[in-house]
């Protein structure tokens, strides 16, 4: 659209209007879609006439002048809609001039590299309406601001500066960014905040955000971050217990990276380390108080004041119940004494006990009771190699399944025991260093041939082939039992599994697998199994020395024999 205000209408030079309007356009056939300046001529009830130079005058709808209508004499810009004919009247518009006046403003505006100022208006679809002056623009969402804004119509009547993107002067519509002003600011704030940014420099900043792992803190147009574990000397299970957002904090800078803008801060560092203090004020062995801070899983942390925390292992809370939660046994801000087991300054750690403190059950049982006396109590546990008696309220005693028979070594005499039964049994060992207490059922009965109880499962033994069969080899183990070797269990290699190979009268070594009703099941196989596992272990752990593979497996064979 032409702008004619300069052409048709100068309020001030003192020129007859329509000479100037003859002289230029009286040559055109209809003015439409001009802008100009006219005169208000009347004010009607529902219009405005108004003196545009033409043979009659236009009319302006009242309703376009919103609550401040013009007064008679007023010079005002108006846009000519409709020309019905050279004599009749034109329909004007009063906001549509103020519209094309606001977009030749705004180009402008842009040219000299001016950011204009606008008002959000309302929300659409993809965006905003931002109100420049006249010129209606659309601001995409992503271009709202730089940080993710939750609830859109939060600012709808904001008044800001707005980057001009793009400018369609057919369509008179433009796009616009405030993120890109922001960006800008941001720029400038931080250029002038990493001035004051060093390696070593203590400055204050304000908490501007908070999470699991840290802090965010705006240093003046920079953000940092306050890792948890430099927020102080003690354990902090959430940077919220120290810090709420908005508070002002002073940190120092611990790492700096100019170039990528990444800054690490600390607290705990403009404080003493009370780990100084805490290798010269605390030693092994010692006994003292303190507050329990936290439970967890494995264990529970003790204050000892100064800073210092140490941890109660989940072990060394209950000298019968290693598993026992810590909760269990104590509560939290529960004063408790405890013993320093084992100091580490590198790593910062104080390992602390809570059983020593207490009466240990195992050297109570050991000091009233002797190897070789006779206990009763129920079965409080079975397992796949033994059975757990009571031995008092506290602590058990157990029967491996070797000593529960002389003549069976199998899982099936485990199945003749049920929780609760009440057993009579031989106490064999009290260690209370390991906490063990070892019974014997077996051992209440004298077995039918004392050689023959020192045949237990697991041991190798030599013998001499009495008989062999296609599927069995009878072996004389000399204490007047037998044994057998089936034919599977001849050799880990299955073409040595042939009975063929022995002979009546030789010699051969086997692993003692079961004793069943006077007959000893042997296997050559399992011997070899057990010797190849024990000389890759032997091999692993003497590989540096040099050691070959081979004489590592004769020697295990010779301890065997032995």
């Amino acid at each position: 659209m032409k702008d004619l205000s300069k052409e048709l209408f100068n309020p001030l030079s003192g020129e007859d209007f329509g000479q100037m309007f003859n002289q230029t356009y009286g040559s055109q056939e209809t003015l439409q879609g001009y802008a100009t300046k006219g005169t208000v001529k009347d004010i009607k009830i529902d219009f405005v006439l108004v003196d545009v130079g033409l043979k009659s005058e236009g009319r302006v709808q009242l309703r376009e002048f919103g609550a401040t209508p013009p007064s008679v004499g007023d010079i005002i810009d108006v846009f000519i809609e409709r020309y019905e004919s050279k004599d009749g009247a034109a329909v004007l518009s009063y906001t549509k001039a103020r519209a094309e006046k606001a977009w030749k403003d705004l180009e402008k505006s842009v040219a000299e590299g001016n950011d204009p100022t606008g008002t959000i208006m309302e929300v659409v679809r993809g965006g905003y309406t931002v109100d420049l002056g006249g010129v209606f623009a659309f601001m995409p969402s992503s271009q709202a601001d730089h940080r993710p804004i939750r609830d859109a119509k939060s600012l709808i009547g904001t008044t800001d500066k707005f980057r001009v993107l793009k400018m369609d002067a057919l369509r008179t519509n433009a796009i616009v960014s405030r993120r890109a002003i922001q960006a800008d600011s941001i720029a400038t704030a931080q250029k002038e905040a990493m001035k004051n940014i060093s390696l070593g420099a203590i400055v204050e900043g304000t908490v501007k955000n908070i999470t699991d792992y840290g802090v965010f803190i705006d240093l003046g147009g920079i953000d940092g971050l306050l890792h948890v574990t430099d927020l102080s000397w003690k354990r902090v299970n959430h940077p919220r217990e120290l810090v709420k957002v908005g508070q002002k904090i002073n940190v120092k800078v611990i790492q700096f990276d100019p170039e990528s803008h990444r800054i690490s801060l600390g607290a705990k560092q403009l404080e003493e380390d009370p780990w100084d203090a805490a290798s010269r004020a605390f030693n092994v062995g010692d006994v003292i108080t303190g507050k329990v801070s936290s439970l967890t899983d494995y264990g529970a942390f003790v204050d000892l004041g100064n800073g210092i925390e140490g941890l109660i292992h989940m072990s060394e809370l209950s000298w019968t119940n290693k598993n026992v939660h810590p909760s269990k046994i104590m509560q939290s801000g529960q004063e408790v004494g405890v013993i320093v087991l084992g100091i580490d300054s590198d790593k910062r750690r104080i390992s602390l006990g809570f059983k020593q403190l207490q009466k240990n059950p195992w050297k109570e049982f050991a000091e009233s009771h002797n190897v070789g006396d006779v206990i009763t109590g129920p079965i409080k546990n079975a397992t796949e190699f033994g059975l757990f008696v009571a031995l008092t309220p506290d602590i058990d005693g157990m029967v491996h399944i070797s000593d529960i028979s002389w003549e069976k070594l199998d899982e099936e005499e485990l199945k003749k025991f049920v929780r609760g039964q009440e057993v009579t049994a031989k106490i064999l060992d009290i260690n209370p260093e390991k906490e063990r207490v070892t019974l014997g059922i077996k051992q209440m009965t004298e077995g039918s041939d004392s050689k023959r109880a020192s045949v237990r499962k697991g041991a190798i033994v030599m013998g001499t082939i009495s008989e062999v069969t296609p599927d069995e080899v009878i072996v004389d183990l000399g204490n007047g039992g037998n044994g057998v070797i089936r034919r599977t269990d001849l050799s880990m290699n299955k073409d040595e599994q042939n009975t063929a190979k022995f002979k009546v009268g030789e010699s051969v070594e086997a692993s003692v697998v079961a004793v069943e009703d006077g007959v000893t099941k042997l296997s050559i196989r399992a011997m070899q199994a057990a010797m190849e596992k024990q000389a890759v272990k032997e091999y692993s752990k003497n590989a540096d020395s040099g050691a070959v593979l081979g004489d590592i497996l004769g020697a295990a064979f010779d301890n065997a024999k032995k």
